[in-house]
């Protein structure tokens, strides 16, 4: 869509050059969360389309490897217009972690607050510290079926690409701070300039678009 031409032009080119992309191998999974009763909170995204903005936010997390130790990224999606609402990085996984980046995402969105927020059934979600934080201010907790990583899909897919878009030598970073303000700009241009598949733009157009059409009305 880029580069304006069909898919079986570029298949051509690919195939001419021997250009071939990365394939990452399988996903981190938190063992230890599997061997945890399931969670109490349903599914509650599972038959519905979110049609505007800020109703529905789906939230994951992720590892870097750095320096020999890891380095965590938690994020949220507004599921409508798939744009990166919120974040927060730590060099711990903990409920601090998800909970740091569901604030961001309010004061991002300037405390418009979502019906649900969606998630799968990590102890960093199930802990009391933040369900009670996401309910105190109204907001409905979804969670996925246990084991069930493509009821959380849309986030799941947003990190497969993340990594790629970021770079797949960490340690060319001098420094967590380095790290860290290429996580900022990775977001940015993933929010504000790639295109993604779905929407046929980039996130914050298809929003910016969708308030127009509405404001017409």
């Amino acid at each position: 869509m880029e580069l304006g031409c069909g898919k079986k032009r570029v298949q051509r080119v690919k195939q001419l050059f021997k250009v071939y992309p990365y394939k990452r191998k399988g996903r981190w999974r938190k063992r230890r969360d599997e061997r945890r009763a399931p969670a109490l909170f349903q599914n509650h995204i599972k038959k519905e389309c979110p049609c505007v903005p800020n109703k529905t936010w789906v939230s994951d997390f992720t590892y870097i490897p750095f320096k020999k130790k890891f380095i965590y990224l938690a994020t949220i999606m507004d599921l409508f217009t798939r744009e990166i609402v919120g974040w927060h990085v730590s060099n711990r996984h903990t409920k601090y972690l998800v909970m740091e980046a569901f604030l961001d995402a309010l004061v991002n969105q300037k405390m418009q607050r979502p019906s649900c927020i969606h998630s799968d059934q990590g102890s960093e979600y199930t802990a009391q510290e933040y369900t009670d934080l996401v309910q105190n201010f109204g907001v409905t907790v979804s969670m996925s079926t246990k084991a069930s990583p493509w009821e959380n899909g849309f986030q799941e897919s947003f990190f497969n690409n993340f990594k790629t878009d970021l770079g797949l030598e960490f340690d060319r970073f001098e420094d967590i701070g380095q790290l860290v303000e290429a996580i900022h700009h990775t977001i940015h241009d993933y929010n504000h300039h790639r295109i993604h598949t779905t929407l046929k733009m980039p996130p914050t157009q298809f929003r910016s678009c969708f308030e127009s059409r509405r404001e017409s009305v």
